[in-house]
Order: structure tokens, then C-alpha cells, then sequence
């Protein structure tokens, strides 16, 4: 059996009984239920749809989601998150090239790093290095003041760990964010790189070796071997191309409001749903978030 999910932005609420019950019907799905009330619906049918990724680009038309999984095994034991454009709303090391004033700059070379046109390794280098001599403080000043979640994600990791899951945080950003989010947020563990600092300023190398794209699927196979955790009981979330690796081998790796080359790849695509989404493609309603 397999499940299809259908999600809407939760400010819109725009997911409608008649959107639903077309759908439903078109495919003869089982009884729908309701996740959350105009926001997430879901039905049960015997086989993957041949017109899946047609009923998909019509969705998008309308503002939501649709998701098709296997009903088995859908409810993960272990969560994988990226941060940055993830779990908060920026990219902090374009905030940090802001206050240096080197921020369009910046912001080109993430954009084109996380479509996959550049090596992340050189690009973080280059972005890293236009960061020299900032003052360690503008750390704490973005943090504060630049800083935002992205909606939903207390109530996945919350909602996750209450039901036995481990959550693990995995940038290619910096651990003087990661440490920050992590622990706002309840994950367990967080791996990143880490800001070289001399005479309280940056400096503008990166600490060696960089946490890239294999770095994250190396968290993986970590984690899910010292868990004892099959890679289908892992769930992944991110939105670059560094996270392809990872998003592939786990059992559901969600593209979440992910880069259109990112997306491309990926069979769960998360564009007008938050992190909530996450918990509603695998079955919960809104009744059980913690």
C-alpha cells in the first residue's frame, strides 16, 4: 500500500474538501483523513499512480504539495536536518558578509554552491576568507538580531524525540550557529565547521577538513550504525546541492523549498508546506505534535 499526502502552507489553509475528494477519486483511494483541517490530507492507494507527477505540477498550481510513499515504515526513527534556508529562514554566513559589507558577494557564491555550480569546499573557502578580521562579536549580533526559525520545526524535532526519534543537526555552516540552533530547537547532537578566531577576529581560513556534502552522508552511516538503524528509518531535510547525498540515502530525503536542481532529484518535494510537513508525510495529525 502506499499513502498519498497532500500539504498546504499552514498561514493559507487553502487545501480544500473538493481538491481532496478529486484526487481521492480519480485514484481510487481508500477513506480520506484529515492531518490538519484544510492544511493536510491524506488517502491510502494500492499502487503508485502513473499520472503522479501530472496530479504533482497541478497541485503546485493550486499552492500544495502532494507527497506518494510507501504506507509501510513511513514513521522515521531518526531525523537528519541541514540547517541553513532548513531549520532558520537564512544563510549565516551571507548574514555574517553582510555586516562585513562583502554581503553580495557572498550571496552570489552561496546561491551558485548550493545549485551545485561550484565545489563547496572551494566556495566556502572563498566566502570564509572574504570574512577576515570581522570582529568575533558579529557572531552573537546575528544570532540575536538576524537570526529566525523556520516554521514548524520545534514541533517536528519535539514531535520526532517524543516518539523515540533521534535528531541530529548537520551544516556545511559553522558550529557558533549550529551550537545555538540545536540546542533552541531540542536536536541531540550538531556537526558543522568551525570559525577560526586569533586576537578576537575571524580569520578567515576554514578549520580542515570541511564539512561538505560527504561529511553529511558520513553522519549518516555514523549515526543511523551506532543507533542500530536501517538508512529507510531515517528521514533527511535540506535544500542544497550538498545535501543530495544524504537526502538519497535515506528513506525519505525531503527537498524542502530546495533549489530547483536539488528538487529535481528528490521524490519528496516540500515547496508551500513548513518543517511540518515533515511530520504529516509520516502520518501524524496535528493532535499528535508534541
Amino acid at each position: 500500500m502506499f499513502t498519498a499526502t497532500l500539504i498546504a502552507d499552514p498561514k493559507e489553509a487553502n487545501l480544500d474538501q473538493g481538491t481532496l475528494d478529486a484526487l481521492c477519486g480519480a485514484w481510487g483511494g481508500g477513506a480520506a483523513r484529515w492531518l490538519n483541517p484544510n492544511v493536510a490530507a491524506e488517502f491510502m492507494v494500492d499502487r503508485v499512480p502513473s499520472n503522479r507527477w501530472e496530479a504533482w505540477e497541478g497541485l503546485q498550481g493550486l499552492g500544495v504539495d502532494l507527497v506518494v510513499q510507501p504506507t509501510e515504515g513511513r514513521r522515521k526513527q531518526m531525523l537528519l536536518a541541514d540547517m541553513d534556508s532548513t531549520m532558520i529562514q537564512q544563510e549565516c554566513i551571507d548574514e555574517l558578509a553582510d555586516v562585513a559589507g562583502v554581503g553580495e558577494r557572498v550571496k552570489e557564491i552561496t546561491a551558485r554552491a548550493m545549485n551545485g555550480e561550484l565545489d563547496f569546499e572551494g566556495a566556502l573557502t572563498e566566502r570564509v576568507g572574504l570574512l577576515k578580521g570581522l570582529p568575533e562579536s558579529v557572531i552573537s549580533e546575528v544570532i540575536e538580531k538576524r537570526i529566525s526559525f523556520m516554521p514548524g520545526g520545534h514541533d517536528l524535532v519535539a514531535t520526532m524525540k517524543a516518539n523515540g526519534a533521534y535528531c541530529a543537526l548537520v551544516s556545511g555552516g559553522f558550529t557558533a550557529f549550529t551550537g545555538f540552533v540545536a540546542e533552541t530547537l531540542g536536536f541531540d547532537e550538531n556537526r558543522a565547521n568551525l570559525l577560526l578566531v586569533e586576537d578576537g577576529k575571524l580569520t578567515g581560513v576554514p578549520s580542515q577538513p570541511i564539512l561538505g556534502r560527504e561529511a553529511k552522508v558520513q553522519a549518516l552511516l555514523e549515526i543511523s550504525e551506532k543507533l542500530k538503524l536501517d538508512h529507510a528509518q531515517v528521514m533527511a531535510v535540506g535544500d542544497g546541492a550538498n545535501d543530495l547525498g544524504m537526502l538519497k540515502l535515506a528513506g525519505a530525503g525531503v527537498a524542502l523549498h530546495a533549489k530547483p536542481s536539488v528538487a529535481a532529484e528528490c521524490d519528496i518535494r516540500i515547496n508551500f508546506g513548513d518543517l511540518s510537513a515533515l511530520l504529516y508525510i509520516q502520518g501524524y495529525a496535528v493532535e499528535d505534535f508534541a
